[in-house]
C-alpha cells in the first residue's frame, strides 16, 4: 500500500500525545495539516483511528492496534538517527530506566560519577518497574535498563550483565510479629498479612509463583510501588513485608528478617541493553560495568 512515512509520523505524534494541537507544535506544522494527514491515513487504511470531541482525543481499537506497530518503528528510526549523529561525540543524552529502589540503593553513585566525568552529557532517568524498564528498552526508548531478573519482559536478543545477586526476605517488626525463635513455612506465612509490590513488578511475579508452587493462592494485604513504603508499613505493624535484603540491611534496624523453612531462590540485578550500543555516551557508561 502506498502510504508515506510522513502520514505515519503524524499519526505517531497524535497517538502519543492524544492531542492534535500538541502534535502540531512538536511537528512544526499547522493543526489543519495534522488533521488532514490523519484523515488521509484513515481513508487509505479504511479505518477510523481516532474518536474526537471538544474535550479529548482517543484512539479507536484499530488506532491502538496500529500504534503498537508504529511506535517501535518510529523509535527505531530515531535511535538510528541518534546513533549516526552521536556515535563519535558525547552530545547524545544518556537514557536509563530503573525502579525507585534500584535508583536509590544502587544507581545514584554511578550517575554522580558519570556526571562528574562528562558534565556536558544530559542524563535522562525514567522511573519504572523492572518489567516496565524491560518494555521501554524493547521499544528503544532507553539505552539501558537496570532491572531485576528473572524478568518476563526481557527479550532473548537483549544483552545483559549481572551486577549483583540478592536474596528476598520477609521483614517484620517483632513488637507485632515476633517469630524470632522459630522458622515459618510459606503455608504458615500465608495466614498472616503480606505487604508486597504491586502486580506489575517482577517481585510480585516471583512471590506469587513461590506460593503457587505450594498450591497456595496469595492474597496480599497491601500492594504498593515502593519497597521503602512497604517497610514503613511493616514498622507500624500492618503486616510482613517482602523486600530485597539490601533494602532491609541499609536502613531499618527495628525490622528483622523472618526465618523461612523453604530456601528461596536468589535473584539478580542486571544491566540490560541492545547489542548495538547507540552512542558514545552510552559506551562510556557501559564501561563502568565491564
Amino acid at each position: 500500500m502506498d502510504i508515506s512515512f510522513e502520514l505515519y509520523k503524524v499519526f505517531y505524534y497524535v497517538a502519543s500525545t492524544l492531542s492534535f494541537s500538541e502534535a502540531s507544535r512538536q511537528l512544526y506544522i499547522s493543526q489543519s495539516a495534522v488533521s488532514q494527514s490523519i484523515k488521509s491515513l484513515e481513508q487509505k487504511l479504511g479505518h477510523k483511528l481516532f474518536t474526537r470531541n471538544t474535550k479529548c482525543v482517543m484512539l479507536t481499537p484499530e488506532g491502538e492496534t496500529l500504534f503498537r506497530h508504529v511506535e517501535p518503528a518510529v523509535n527505531l528510526l530515531v535511535q538510528g538517527e541518534r546513533q549516526l549523529i552521536g556515535t563519535n561525540t558525547l552530545e547524545t543524552p544518556l537514557r536509563i530506566g530503573a525502579s525507585d529502589t534500584i535508583c536509590r540503593y544502587f544507581l545514584v553513585p554511578y550517575l554522580q560519577r558519570f556526571h562528574k566525568e562528562f558534565p556536558q552529557v544530559t542524563i535522562k532517568v525514567t522511573n519504572a518497574t523492572s518489567i516496565g524498564c524491560a518494555e521501554l528498552l524493547e521499544h528503544h526508548q532507553i539505552d539501558f535498563a537496570f532491572c531485576n531478573y528473572p524478568n518476563s519482559k526481557l527479550q532473548l536478543h537483549t544483552n545483559y550483565k549481572t551486577i549483583f545477586t540478592f536474596q528476598d526476605v520477609f521483614a517484620a517488626n517483632k513488637k507485632y510479629f515476633d517469630f524470632t525463635e522459630q522458622k515459618l513455612s510459606l503455608f504458615e506465612l500465608h495466614e498472616y498479612p503480606i505487604l508486597m509490590l504491586d502486580k506489575k513488578s517482577t517481585t510480585s511475579e516471583f512471590l506469587h509463583s513461590l506460593f503457587l508452587q505450594k498450591s497456595l493462592n496469595l492474597n496480599p494485604e497491601v500492594e504498593l510501588s515502593s519497597n521503602d513504603l512497604l517497610l514503613d508499613l511493616a514498622r507500624i505493624g500492618l503486616g510482613i513485608a517482602f523486600v530485597p535484603d539490601f533494602v532491609l540491611q541499609q536502613r531499618h534496624e527495628d525490622l528483622y528478617p523472618l526465618q523461612i523453612k523453604e530456601k528461596l531462590p536468589q535473584r539478580h540485578l542486571v544491566l540490560a541493553y541492545h547489542p548495538q550500543i547507540p552512542s558514545a555516551a552510552a559506551k562510556e557508561f557501559l564501561n563502568y560495568f565491564s
